[in-house]
């Protein structure tokens, strides 16, 4: 039976509940996340600032032995460079660029003269865009004072630190949305089956529960090839019979109305594949906080794909949990 998806007289009033939930977590937890994303970003610039001997010396040896330069080094332009932005002017790889983005480490398939060559029209297009009001010493003779280093290193700091203190608190926000399903799943005598205990979706014993769960689906009838779809909670009630599979969540957060209506296909996607390899009375639904308007409720409810909110995270039992 559906839950809220067939509700629409509530929405209104849940959307305005759930903005003032998110709003009122955001403006107690994101002060600090970005204090510490600044902190953190400052010595990180500073440290490049060494290797780079203050932005005069940005080439292959330098970005052999610190990839992780790379955001500071797109944030020290004028202006500050995107990562598209950076490849559309050197023409390097774009795999490259972003597995120093992601991962900060170096590519592992291009072989050592190809990467000199990537990295020195890196260096030049960064020595050249270079922020003259930042790096106030470059262009002179006297070199740069330890005030002057601190200084430019916190204003580039400034420009990363929002990139830095969103993803953090995104995940933030997911662990905590997470510990409430722990919280009210427990107090209803559910046990939490770590992952470490490896047993698949659909063998989990009656009344458990786990997070982060890989689900392994093939994407099309044709295919032998198996991916695993990760899923945020994973839940067989304690009512559940032999042959029974688990109720799927997917925890949602967002701080405005613009990226969960870009995203929202997303959703729509994994379910179908879910539903294509275990059948339609697999269920799968969402766990929402913060920022949901009646446009992307309509596309998921269109889609049979129903949710919880969590300022009524009492829901859940109509899931038969």
């Amino acid at each position: 039976m559906p839950v809220n998806l067939n509700k629409p007289e509530r929405w209104k009033e849940d959307i305005a509940k759930s903005v003032d939930m998110y709003n009122e977590w955001f403006m107690t937890f994101a002060p600090k996340a970005f204090r510490e994303a600044r902190i953190k970003a400052t010595a990180d610039v500073e440290a490049t600032l060494i290797a780079t001997r203050n932005i005069t010396a940005i080439g292959p040896t330098v970005l052999r032995q610190h990839p992780e330069a790379l955001p500071t080094l797109r944030m020290s332009t004028c202006p500050p460079l995107a990562v598209d932005r950076l490849i559309g002017l050197s023409g390097v790889p774009k795999s490259m660029v972003m597995r120093m983005e992601k991962k900060l480490k170096l590519p592992v398939r291009m072989v050592a003269a190809e990467l000199d060559a990537a990295f020195k029209k890196i260096g030049a297009i960064v020595e050249k865009m270079a922020d003259p009001d930042i790096f106030v010493w470059l262009g002179r003779e006297v070199p740069a004072t330890r005030e002057e280093i601190h200084r430019a290193a916190t204003i580039v700091a400034d420009r990363l630190c929002g990139s830095v203190a969103n993803p953090t608190i995104r995940n933030a926000q997911e662990r905590r949305q997470l510990a409430e399903i722990k919280r009210w799943l427990e107090r209803r005598g559910y046990r939490h089956m770590p992952t470490s205990e490896s047993a698949r979706f659909d063998q989990m014993a009656v009344g458990t529960f786990s997070f982060r769960m890989n689900v392994p689906v093939k994407l099309n009838e044709r295919s032998a090839r198996t991916v695993n779809i990760p899923v945020d909670a994973v839940v067989m009630p304690k009512t559940a019979t032999q042959g029974s599979l688990p109720v799927l969540f997917e925890a949602k957060s967002a701080g405005d109305f613009t990226n969960p209506n870009k995203r929202r296909k997303e959703e729509a996607t994994k379910m179908s594949q879910l539903r294509n390899n275990y059948g339609a009375e697999l269920r799968f639904s969402l766990f929402l906080c913060g920022y949901f308007d009646s446009g992307y409720l309509g596309y998921e409810a269109a889609e049979g794909i129903d949710w919880v909110w969590e300022h009524r995270i009492d829901d859940l039992a109509e899931f038969g949990l």
